[in-house]
């Protein structure tokens, strides 16, 4: 997808423009009212890029099923002509696999099925993959993730290994990885290591502020030794679903901001296709209106002020917190947890995701220090997050 506004000119004339008086419902609507007016409502108009070296042929906006719990989204997302569907062994505790296939049906072979491992060896994975078969009901897995890895020292010559095996016994056609942080070290890795041919990573307009290339050029290296490069995380932690009534509500559903968040994506070149939650019918009919809409000034007014808004409670993954707390927790991660409930509004999964951290780690209470040794040079209010998803999940 084309576009008449360069990245550079985003970053220098959207993020960094002043925001002052951005919290205001004035301010807001008439960001709001511009990035209509640019807008108009228009038939939606797919659009496709390869996944790198796969070959594949897929929608720039695809569908990520984390969250969604009504399979008839799904069917309609396939009737839509979207044909990217990512899902995960560890989802629901394997049931949204299980919706997934039921939900594409007669589909499975138009559309492009990407699925994921956390298992930390060979036995686990196979067993992994064998029930993900089962319950996709599928005879292969278009592309088969390792699941949530930060570090090339978090993937074993024997992963690799189970992935090839799996490859040529025809189970699976392409092998990844998907990472939530540490993106800039991991993505060059990838690169160069020839193994992989699909990445599924955290991108988002947040990860440039101050004109920050390092992630951009991740993301380019990694397009250019044919990776495929999917992105994940792309309306940085903002939901529709949340409630008007929760005090979070203003920061995280800003008017506009996530159709233009999904826009700033999906005008990234490099990126061949996006994985937004949908959860129901109205967020896929807004989140097809990105595909064969350039983004335009007015969506980078919007997001400036949004940015603004989430400064606080909005954790970019930049990895630059990693080992600055005193009793060790990985906080980044704990963030991420806590972004599942208040952001997404799915506080199983952030409960159960925060469950499976050391018994030391859950033991910890930020209360108990007293001062924070973690500094965001983002401006996250660490301290204050930490200790709410302590609360909410303890």
């Amino acid at each position: 997808m084309s576009s008449k506004t360069s990245r550079r000119e985003f970053l220098s004339a959207g993020l960094m423009i002043p925001v002052a008086g951005a919290g205001s419902k004035l301010g807001l609507s008439k960001l709001v009212d511009a990035t209509a007016a640019q807008a108009p409502d228009a038939p939606v108009k797919l659009d496709y890029r390869v996944l790198g070296r796969t070959g594949l042929k897929v929608t720039t906006v695809g569908m990520g099923c984390m969250i969604t719990s009504d399979g008839s989204v799904i069917e309609r997302a396939a009737d839509a002509g979207i044909n990217y569907f990512d899902t995960a062994r560890g989802y629901s505790n394997g049931n949204n696999e299980r919706m997934v296939g039921a939900a594409l049906g007669a589909k499975r072979k138009q559309v492009v099925l990407s699925t994921k491992t956390h298992a930390p060896d060979k036995a686990g994975m196979l067993q992994h993959l064998d029930k993900s078969l089962h319950e996709l009901n599928t005879d292969y897995i278009d592309i088969w993730y390792l699941h949530g890895r930060s570090s090339s020292a978090e993937i074993t010559d024997e992963m690799i290994e189970v992935q090839q095996t799996a490859k040529k016994a025809g189970k699976i056609r392409f092998a990844g990885v998907s990472t939530h942080s540490g993106q800039k070290e991991l993505l060059p890795w990838m690169a160069h290591k020839g193994a992989f041919d699909v990445v599924l990573t955290s991108y988002n307009f947040s990860m440039s502020i101050g004109g920050d290339p390092g992630m951009d050029q991740a993301i380019a290296t990694a397009a250019k030794a044919g990776l495929g490069v999917v992105a994940m995380k792309v309306m940085a932690g903002g939901i529709r679903s949340v409630k008007p009534s929760d005090p979070l509500y203003q920061k995280l559903t800003h008017p506009g901001a996530l159709l233009s968040a999904l826009k700033w994506v999906v005008n990234n070149p490099n990126v061949t296709t996006t994985i937004p939650s949908m959860t129901d019918n109205d967020q896929l009919e807004e989140n097809l209106k990105a595909m064969g809409h350039p983004l335009t000034p007015g969506d980078s007014k919007v997001l400036a002020a949004h940015l603004e808004m989430i400064r606080p409670v909005y954790c970019r993954m930049c990895g630059e917190c990693g080992g600055q707390c005193q009793k060790g927790l990985p906080v980044a991660d704990v963030l991420r947890f806590l972004t599942y409930a208040d952001g997404y509004g799915h506080f199983a999964l952030g409960r159960e995701r925060f469950l499976e951290l050391t018994a030391e780690h859950k033991a910890v209470r930020c209360g108990d220090c007293a001062e924070c040794t973690v500094q965001c040079p983002h401006g996250v209010h660490v301290a204050e997050r930490v200790a709410r998803a302590q609360e909410l999940f303890a």
